[in-house]
């Protein structure tokens, strides 16, 4: 029978749950135990991935096609296992679900609530994600105190009465501030956190502390005396300049003895945790150090970016090489050219959505194909080197993509329901319809072209990888582009779609329509970073 850990998150601060639970799960995985994450969103959007970057930072896109919340992408890159759509769920789901019962007429004319309807259908959807795992970590989005997530944490209560004492385990993040005019750390907030937390029936067996420092002895048995928690449970998260690092901290407090003794679980064999000493050693003591550019919109918020600038750490780690990165904002590029450009050794362009700050990046792949400068282009990225090289190579005037320029005399980017009829007719997508209703979503398959560069990179004749778009590559114009010398290197199975363009003047110069940053893994990495 499955057991589960639930982690909330404290009044003051909840930042962290997500690369907690996925570093305890790494713990108990090495401990050749079946551990599954998920997350619980108390967002009234059914699907995260209609929120902005700049409110919810990266949206996480699983193999079958959902798009999630980014803690997904740490639970990927702590475990072996694949995220799905069951892993992560949010208010708006569960509601849906339930009107949708109700309106099939499950409830037998019933009132319908909160409780038991809504926190019943919270208990299905987490049972249902955790499967046959042998501990299921969930993650309980929102901070305690807050409306939003009462729901998910009455759900959690009941199930810690329904499977008895071992079979649930509550910890709790929270914010250990240091006052550094008073020179101390301040426990009040974590007693006040626990106070909120237990008004409302649950009470933690583990608190995870999160601070600058280590919990001094005496506030940490302060701590256990007004929270009810033993001192031993009471668990320093400090910050730490690597997250994979976090696995190894939290096990030498003894954080997955504890999970496990409250959970009943014997005979476990002991972690083994040399493979992520062995990637931190990488990560403090590279031979090499490279400085790339990574030029976006949204970089102000640089979780936005996640995965992305995780993936890079990960090229280093395989290269034993020091990736510093640079953000650029692109628009800044539109104002004042491509200077910052000009100290970096690669230059990448991410995925995006909306016309700001396009003419920047633009700018800034015409100087990586220029001046030899290693590019590469995901998602946007490499349509903007497209419509670039249609630009400026093949000489198509005003050529771009239809996202940004729906009068345009040359789309080569366009969805495909924009293509011209073989009258010369141009198909447009009816004002009003749904963005998202033409989505590629989730893992698709590619065929390589032979002797291309990315065959050589990826070492194989076809890659199978994630993506979230909805404009794609024009293949009425293959033949102007290709007789200019850019050469479409992955065409996908199904619709005979451009997934991969390169170009061989240029020593590495790739673009691809897919998001490799979700496949990169600190264990393998992802062959297009390193």
């Amino acid at each position: 029978m499955t057991k589960y850990i639930f982690v909330t998150g404290g009044v003051v601060s909840s930042l962290g749950k997500g690369i907690a639970s996925a570093s305890l799960a790494s713990i108990l995985e090495s401990r050749q135990l079946q551990v599954t994450l998920l997350k619980l969103d108390p967002y009234i959007n059914v699907d995260p991935g209609t929120m902005s970057p700049f409110q919810h930072g990266e949206v996480f896109v699983t193999e079958d096609g959902a798009e999630t919340d980014l803690d997904l992408g740490h639970y990927e890159r702590f475990v072996n296992v694949k995220m799905l759509k069951h892993n992560n769920f949010t208010t708006g789901q569960i509601y849906e679900s339930v009107i949708r019962k109700e309106r099939r007429g499950e409830y037998l004319g019933g009132t319908v609530q909160v409780i038991p309807h809504i926190t019943d259908e919270i208990k299905v959807f987490i049972k249902n994600g955790a499967k046959d795992a042998d501990i299921a970590i969930v993650e309980v989005g929102g901070t305690v105190g807050d409306i939003e997530s009462l729901p998910f944490i009455e759900a959690a209560r009941q199930m810690a009465i329904e499977m008895g004492r071992d079979g649930t385990c509550f910890i709790h993040l929270t914010l250990l501030p240091f006052i550094a005019s008073a020179g101390e750390i301040k426990t009040k907030p974590t007693q006040h956190s626990v106070k909120e937390l237990r008004e409302i029936g649950v009470q933690p067996d583990i608190l995870l502390c999160r601070g600058q420092y280590e919990i001094p002895k005496l506030e940490k048995e302060k701590i256990a005396l007004f929270t009810n928690v033993d001192s031993s449970a009471v668990i320093s998260a400090v910050d730490v300049d690597c997250i994979y690092k976090i696995p190894e901290l939290l096990h030498a407090q003894r954080l997955d003895e504890i999970v496990l003794n409250k959970l009943q679980l014997d005979s476990v064999p002991p972690a083994d945790l040399s493979e992520w000493r062995r990637l931190v050693d990488i990560v403090e003591n590279p031979c090499y150090s490279v400085d790339v550019a990574l030029v976006g919109k949204y970089v102000d918020l640089t979780e936005s970016y996640k995965s992305l600038s995780e993936a890079l750490v990960h090229s280093g780690i395989h290269t034993n090489c020091r990736i510093n990165i640079h953000y650029i904002d692109s628009e800044k590029i539109e104002e004042e050219g491509v200077k910052d450009l000009l100290r970096v050794d690669a230059i990448l362009v991410p995925g995006g959505f909306g016309g700001r700050g396009v003419e920047g990046k633009i700018q800034a792949i015409k100087y990586a194909r220029e001046n030899s400068v290693p590019y590469l282009g995901i998602c946007l990225g490499m349509q903007l080197a497209v419509v670039e090289f249609a630009r400026n190579v093949v000489g198509l005037e005003n050529a771009h993509s239809t996202e940004f320029m729906s009068d345009t005399p040359y789309p080569v980017i366009s969805l495909v329901e924009e293509w011209r009829t073989k009258e010369g007719d141009l198909i447009t997508q009816k004002p009003g319809a749904d963005l998202g209703g033409s989505m590629r979503l989730g893992c698709q398959e590619a065929d390589l072209l032979e002797d291309s560069l990315v065959r050589k990179i990826y070492g194989a004749s076809s890659v199978s990888e994630r993506h979230r778009h909805r404009y794609e590559f024009n293949n009425t114009y293959s033949s102007d582009l290709e007789g200019k010398g850019l050469v479409l290197s992955g065409i996908s199975k199904m619709e005979g779609l451009c997934e991969m363009v390169e170009l061989p003047s240029h020593p590495w110069f790739v673009g691809c329509q897919f998001h490799p940053e979700f496949s990169s893994t600190p264990r393998k990495g992802h062959p297009l970073f390193t």
